[in-house]
């Protein structure tokens, strides 16, 4: 593969930091400065499912769009609003694929039931 940027690639340094932040800054902190951290863990661990899975989600999406004869998410969720397009199994499935893509990139718990 080629690519324009030498080791570590993006999501080699954003896994380095996010293993930094889970191995020695949360087991070390305490109350807010915790909090902080665990939420810069989970904001990391998005970025690093978004950079693995976005790129092929983004051609599926746009694929389940072109055969519904929209160019972009705001047209399409437009014509829902206004009955411009009926909600067609091929419409549901369409909508719901593209939620559920993005629940595996911003909290995969939520798609098997194990959210908080």
């Amino acid at each position: 593969m080629v690519t324009l940027h030498d080791a570590p690639t993006a999501k080699e340094l954003v896994e380095s930091v996010r293993e930094w932040l889970e191995r020695d800054v949360l087991e070390q902190s305490t109350g807010r400065l915790r909090f902080h951290a665990r939420v810069a863990i989970n904001v990391l661990a998005m970025v690093e499912r978004e950079l693995e899975l976005g790129p092929e989600q983004l051609a599926r999406h746009q694929a389940r769009l072109q055969a519904l004869g929209f160019e972009d998410d705001g047209k399409l969720a437009r014509a829902i609003r206004e009955g411009e397009v009926e909600p067609t199994p091929e419409v549901r499935d369409a909508v719901w694929t593209s939620v559920r893509e993005k629940l595996a990139v911003a909290n995969p718990r939520y798609l098997t039931g194990g959210h908080d």
